[in-house]
């Protein structure tokens, strides 16, 4: 997806509050690399996001997301994470922890995300609040499969991301099962 092209409409784009972003990074030839974006791409399928939340595909995508980045109320981040819990750990990290998740290089596509939250935070239009929601990787390893384990918990990243959003009041829904 090329962030670049992407606008809110409705309410966020007259500048109402509250709005939000899901953005789900990662690189999807890197094996469990790729749950980010998988985990966005589960968020769209299974959830009716409204106008005022957007969901980006960041892939390794770096400094062209700024734009989409600048003066939210909300951002999570979907990715793999390496925090030295067991493989296939589910993380939540927030508030100050943020900053020290940032510091451990993961992969290739991590020096973008932090170059650009510094960008915005030297613009003054970082987001009010960050959660990155992740799992603990098992292989960085060339191949376009995620190993088992990690597939198994993108269903869970996207379910989570959806509580966050309407813990905070967004409307998010579930979409209908067809019968």
């Amino acid at each position: 997806m090329d962030c670049g092209n992407v606008s809110f409409v409705g309410p966020a784009s007259a500048g109402h509050p509250h709005r939000a972003v899901v953005l789900g990074i990662g690189n999807t030839i890197l094996t469990d690399e790729a749950a980010g974006v998988r985990a966005v791409e589960a968020l769209e399928r299974g959830w009716k996001l409204p106008e005022n939340v957007l969901a980006i595909d960041g892939g390794t995508s770096g400094m062209e997301m700024i734009e989409d980045l600048s003066n939210l109320d909300f951002l999570i981040v979907l990715d793999v994470v390496k925090t030295g819990a067991a493989p296939g750990t589910v993380v939540r990290i927030a508030g100050d922890e943020i900053p020290v998740f940032f510091r451990s290089k993961l992969s290739p596509h991590q020096i973008a995300l932090p170059d650009v939250l510094a960008s915005l935070e030297l613009l003054d239009t970082m987001p009010k609040e960050i959660v990155v929601l992740g799992v603990e990787l098992i292989s960085l390893e060339l191949g376009m499969e995620m190993t088992p384990t990690i597939a198994t918990k993108v269903p869970l990243l996207a379910a989570m991301a959806a509580e966050e959003l309407a813990a905070r009041g967004y409307a998010v829904e579930p979409m209908k099962k067809a019968a």
